[in-house]
């Protein structure tokens, strides 16, 4: 039987008696799972795009925000201020003020004579790679040489070794003035740089340092030390700021000054200047009268001052060694004290004439009253002797002008013996040695008085008080209780400001002087005639000047030192005056530290600088002879 080339499918036989439905091949079911997997991938890609596509707007919507709120391109230091509405945040980024340079205040003397004022400088940074004239290159060794006489601080040498060693950014010098600036400009020579900057310049250098004090010269410009710290705010102008409107392109601002008007206040400078008490002229008297001194004593240091007793006003503030306020970085920070308002010192003898006061304000003596001077006196276990008691000895009956004329620790001691000490004790507490005195320079230090206890109760205190031991005060608290004297028995608060002025020096603004009566007027009166007596009789002799009339006393003490007691090495020498003595005008103390040498003592260390200040006031001011002629004149 042949068989068949084709074979057909068989149908499957439906089995009657099954009850289930036939099952669909595998086929079809992937058909049907590849259909759904095609529909899913549209709507995962949809969902995508929309997610990315509201990420890219909450971004750029944060973008936004942070860019027209929190940093519109130039970054707010601060946050915008509570409360603040949008328009006014969008209005202070559509506009800024540029702030001007504003000098500060010049300082001046009472004669107008300029002591500190800002000026323009300049900063010098080289870069030896560029060194080039007309594109050309110029030898390093030219352009040294060229400086170095420019410069004047550095050699041609120095410089040429400093170029050497770094081939850009060398800053080698600052502060340099106009004139310099013009010199290194007219080199024409490519590689120098000169920054400008704007610094305080005191013209005269170190002839008024300590009362000036100095401004720093970096960009802070702090001031430091003098009325410079104590003045800043007269001394500071008002700003002026100019507001304009701004736009930025490619985070960069854009200024359209034209848009708005210019504030008036550019064109409304005020000229006012900060005018002291000091005369310029008799600072220099001063200053070069204490350094003669100190240099032919070798001294440590020493202080000048002139005080007008009617009002307080200091006319020369001198204290040596010091400094040049211009290159205050190159001296010792010590020298930035003014040390005759800062360090306390025991005034010994000078201090004599204010006990004197004391005793006849309290009237328990009388200006005829006489004392017996036996050369030394034994309190407790301690004896206390005249400084010249080894050649002098025993003076016997002194008047109260003996005592001072002769600088009597005997004649003192008994004097004050009169008092009770409590008294005493208060007495001095009245003259303010341990009060706060409101000075315009910084560092004031109180007065040291014993314990209230210990002086009343240990007879040596008062003693030693009695001739201006056992207690320290400053040299300006000294000078003003004499010139209470002069002032009859007024204390006047000294001061250095006189206030602010214009050109033509008219004042706009100043304190007026306050005082207070701490002796009688007859009690200074008397007082200030017996110190008459110590120039023209006594130990004052190198402070007379013919035809004038001058009170004063000297002082010689021993140095205090922390340990207790005294340095017998060390000693301070010191004379204070007034004149003329018929209507007192000004009180003059200088005061030198530990002079070296065998006669080294007020009356010819520190008297003779106090007599050239007077003759340079005589010449400045032309005061005239006293027409009363002094007691040594009349009875010769």
């Amino acid at each position: 039987m042949t068989k068949s080339k084709f074979r057909f499918p068989l149908k499957p036989t439906k089995n009657p008696n099954s009850s289930k439905p036939p099952r669909r091949s595998s086929l079809a079911q992937g058909d049907r799972s590849s259909q759904r997997n095609k529909t899913a991938k549209p709507l995962l890609r949809l969902f995508l795009v929309w997610g990315a596509l509201v990420i890219s707007t909450i971004g750029l919507a944060s973008k936004l925000y942070y860019l027209q709120i929190v940093n519109p391109l130039i970054r707010y230091e601060q946050a915008p201020k509570e409360g603040k509405r949008l328009t006014q945040i969008a209005q202070d980024q559509q506009t800024t003020k540029l702030r001007f340079y504003i000098p500060r205040r010049q300082i001046v003397d009472r004669q107008q004579n300029v002591l500190a004022t800002d000026r323009i400088t300049y900063t010098l940074y080289v870069h030896p790679y560029l060194f080039k004239r007309n594109s050309q290159p110029v030898p390093a060794r030219e352009i040294a040489e060229k400086l170095a006489d420019i410069i004047d601080d550095k050699t041609a040498e120095e410089l040429e070794e400093i170029f050497a060693k770094k081939d850009r950014g060398i800053r080698l010098a600052g502060d340099l003035p106009e004139s310099v600036k013009e010199k290194i400009a007219a080199l024409q020579i490519d590689g120098l740089d000169l920054n400008q900057n704007y610094t305080r310049f005191y013209p005269h250098k170190e002839m008024a340092a300590e009362v000036t004090g100095y401004v720093n010269l970096d960009s802070s410009r702090i001031p430091q030390a003098g009325v410079e710290y104590t003045q800043n705010k007269l001394l500071e102008r008002k700003p002026i700021s100019w507001k304009i409107k701004r736009s930025f392109s490619q985070e960069k601002a854009v200024f359209h000054p034209g848009s708005l008007e210019r504030s008036q206040q550019l064109f409304n400078f005020d000229d006012l200047r900060l005018q002291l008490t000091i005369d310029l002229r008799l600072q220099q008297i001063a200053r070069n009268a204490l350094k003669e001194q100190m240099e032919e004593y070798k001294a440590k240091r020493g202080t000048v001052i002139v005080m007008d007793v009617r009002d307080g006003a200091i006319a020369a503030l001198v204290s040596e060694p010091t400094y040049d306020p211009n290159t205050y970085y190159k001296y010792n920070i010590e020298l930035f004290k003014n040390w005759a308002i800062t360090d306390l010192y025991e005034p010994g003898s000078t201090f004599k004439p204010i006990n004197i006061a004391l005793a006849l304000d309290a009237g328990v003596i009388s200006p005829q009253d006489t004392f017996n001077d036996t050369g030394e006196i034994k309190i407790k276990d301690a004896v206390v002797r005249n400084h010249d008691f080894t050649k002098k000895g025993a003076r016997g009956k002194m008047s109260l002008a003996k005592i001072l004329q002769h600088s009597s620790n005997v004649g003192m001691i008994k004097i004050m013996q009169r008092m009770e000490p409590l008294d005493y004790y208060r007495d001095l507490q009245k003259l303010g040695v341990e009060d706060k005195l409101e000075f315009d320079i910084p560092g004031y230090t109180t007065g040291r008085l014993k314990n209230e206890v210990e002086f009343s109760v240990r007879e040596i205190e008062p003693a030693t008080t009695a001739f201006g031991q056992g207690f320290s005060l400053t040299p300006l608290k000294l000078i003003q209780l004499h010139a209470a004297l002069a002032n009859e028995g007024k204390l006047i608060t000294p001061h250095v400001v006189r206030g602010l002025s214009d050109y033509k020096g008219y004042l706009h603004y100043f304190q007026p002087p306050n005082s207070k009566q701490v002796f009688s007027a007859e009690t200074a009166r008397t007082v200030l005639e017996m110190m008459e007596t110590v120039v023209e009789e006594g130990s004052g002799y190198a402070a007379q000047i013919p035809g004038y009339r001058i009170a004063g006393k000297t002082g010689t003490s021993q140095k205090a030192i922390d340990q207790g007691g005294y340095d017998e090495t060390a000693k301070i020498t010191s004379f204070v005056s007034m004149f003329p003595v018929e209507a007192p005008r000004y009180a003059v103390l200088a005061v030198v530290d530990e002079p070296q040498g065998e006669h080294t003592y007020g009356s010819t260390v520190a008297a003779p600088i106090v007599g050239s200040v007077i003759k340079g006031i005589i010449n400045i001011e032309g005061i005239p002879p006293s027409e009363q002629p002094s007691k040594a004149e009349a009875n010769p």
